[in-house]
């Protein structure tokens, strides 16, 4: 590869890990006008710092020229609750460790679920412009996966958000390599036309990115 030539990063799942997302920034060495960066879902819940991880990524939207933030099903979750006010989204809320990220935000009651109170405007623009998967260079960015035989642009969002037994089981399609995030593993998962980035940090594993196209991984 070219020296200086344009970098793309894929950075898994986050959940509220402020200081290893920092401490990840810090050694991919970013040039902001050439590198890109897309992040897989999942920025929010289980861990301490969800409200200064949706900050450094606001603050990076606008040092970044070229970044890309996904939706995971963390944020469809909260969302969709505050959309419809559905108990089961609020119980499922409570499963995925909602409480941290209202913790972190000074906190703030269960009831400023229902529609968003907590976040800072720029936090909820945020959260309501993620996108449900990316395409570049031969590559599907998806936080967990894709319905086999079903085309990105042809699913239901939440399929893309929630695919895992199906998709890992099926044989990939020919001529594109997902990135995937959501199914934790102890290392990334390299496989043909599969790269899964999900390293469990929310379990003291690690938070883990995806340099393209060398195909190098970094780690903290």
């Amino acid at each position: 590869m070219t020296e200086n030539a344009p970098r793309l990063f894929a950075i898994g799942d986050i959940h509220g890990y402020a200081d290893a997302l920092d401490t990840l920034l810090r050694r991919l060495d970013l040039d902001p006008e050439r590198d890109a960066l897309v992040f897989l879902g999942d920025y929010i819940n289980r861990g301490p710092d969800s409200r200064v991880v949706l900050e450094r990524l606001v603050a990076l939207e606008r040092e970044v020229r070229d970044t890309v933030f996904l939706e995971g099903n963390h944020e469809r979750a909260l969302l969709d609750y505050a959309r419809t006010g559905d108990l089961d989204l609020l119980h499922l809320l409570r499963s995925m460790g909602v409480e941290a990220t209202l913790a972190s935000y000074g906190d703030s009651p269960v009831r400023s679920l229902n529609n968003l109170s907590f976040l800072p405007p720029e936090h909820r623009d945020l959260l309501e412009r993620l996108q449900p998967f990316h395409r570049r260079d031969g590559y599907l960015f998806v936080h967990a996966g894709v319905v086999p035989g079903q085309a990105a642009e042809d699913s239901d969002p939440e399929d893309l958000q929630t695919a895992r037994s199906l998709f890992l089981a099926s044989d990939p399609e020919p001529g594109e390599t997902v990135v995937f995030g959501h199914t934790s593993f102890a290392t990334p998962l390299v496989a043909p036309g599969r790269i899964g980035l999900d390293t469990g940090r929310y379990k003291g594993n690690l938070l883990t990115a995806l340099e393209l196209p060398a195909v190098v991984f970094h780690h903290v």
